[in-house]
């Protein structure tokens, strides 16, 4: 008899757990989201999440926050993500530095992969490649022949060691069968003053900051880092069809949640997500910052994304020898 309310009461317990979660599931949320932003307010990633945190607070009816957590390569923010509570109140913004971070720092304290929840990729922006106007070359062939000419006489900046700037580049370089010298800066604000100046003659930076400069004439863009043409330079042709066959490589942003987050929260905060990006004029805010707006229709698709991800940036870091500074 004992046995039999010993059962009971546990069967009892687990079904009470299950209706709770489903209860909470079913009035989430009710109160402030965070999402935990690991770089410093006002930069790319931390703009693109604004915009999308302004409306989801509209979607569901509560307020997100971004809490920006800088430091480390990403690492502060991300630890603290991966230990909060899955309760779908508190996020995670992440990207390909993410992945970047964890294959330079091999100690970290969290599952780069396995300690979060995914829910959606947000984002997707491509390089490009530019030259400072002094440089012969005005397509990507004719740059490859200069740089075999001038083995590591060519260098091209980047906005740091490990940054996505150093590592397109470096992937430009294997594929290319040429070899530059990287010039790693402390942000991209001195990299595009001394490549403005002519200290520096490559770089491979976002698209939207250089812009203006490439539609004035003070830098010569010759291809983009995507597997399309960009919108914004639509005479530029990708780097791919320009020469480098294969070539291909994006930054990217997205959303993630602490591991063990219930799944109906998951496929709630999926659904919200997605449909603010599919909204014209959360798109058009996006462009103007310079992303494509990217996402997977479930979570699976995601998770898989990620696992392509993370195998893809740590062997570019390995391949281009990057080590924290």
């Amino acid at each position: 008899m004992r046995r039999t309310r010993l059962g009971s009461a546990l069967v009892l317990a687990v079904c009470g757990t299950v209706l709770a979660a489903a209860a909470s599931s079913q009035t989430y949320p009710v109160r402030a989201i965070r999402i935990i932003m690991p770089y410093s307010a006002g930069g790319a990633g931390d703009v693109q999440g604004r915009i999308l945190a302004q409306r989801l607070s509209e979607s569901l009816g509560q307020q997100v926050v971004i809490d920006n957590r800088p430091g480390a390569g990403s690492t502060i923010g991300a630890e603290l993500a991966a230990k909060s509570s899955p309760d779908g109140y508190t996020l995670f913004w992440i990207a390909n530095t993410h992945f970047v971070a964890a294959a330079m720092q091999k100690k970290l304290a969290y599952d780069p992969l396995n300690d979060y929840t995914p829910v959606t990729q947000v984002t997707s922006a491509p390089n490009v490649l530019v030259i400072h106007p002094s440089l012969p070359p005005r397509t990507v062939k004719e740059l490859i022949v200069l740089a075999r000419a001038r083995p590591g006489q060519l260098d091209y900046a980047s906005s740091g060691n490990g940054s996505t700037q150093h590592l397109t580049g470096a992937l430009f370089c294997k594929m290319a069968g040429i070899r530059m010298t990287h010039i790693p800066y402390r942000g991209s604000g001195p990299a595009t003053s001394d490549l403005l100046g002519g200290q520096v003659m490559v770089s491979f930076p976002g698209i939207a900051s250089m812009l203006p400069y490439i539609r004035a004439g003070r830098l010569r863009a010759l291809g983009v880092s995507g597997t399309k043409r960009s919108a914004e330079l639509p005479a530029v042709p990708t780097i791919a069809e320009a020469g480098v066959t294969g070539y291909e490589l994006v930054a990217w942003n997205g959303i993630a949640a602490p591991r063990a987050l219930p799944r109906e929260i998951q496929m709630k905060l999926h659904g919200e997500v997605l449909r603010v990006l599919k909204n014209s004029e959360v798109q058009k805010s996006l462009r103007a910052v310079g992303q494509d707006p990217a996402w997977q229709e479930t979570p699976e698709l995601f998770h898989e994304f990620l696992k392509v991800e993370a195998a893809r940036w740590a062997k570019l870091v390995a391949d281009s020898g990057a080590q924290v500074e």
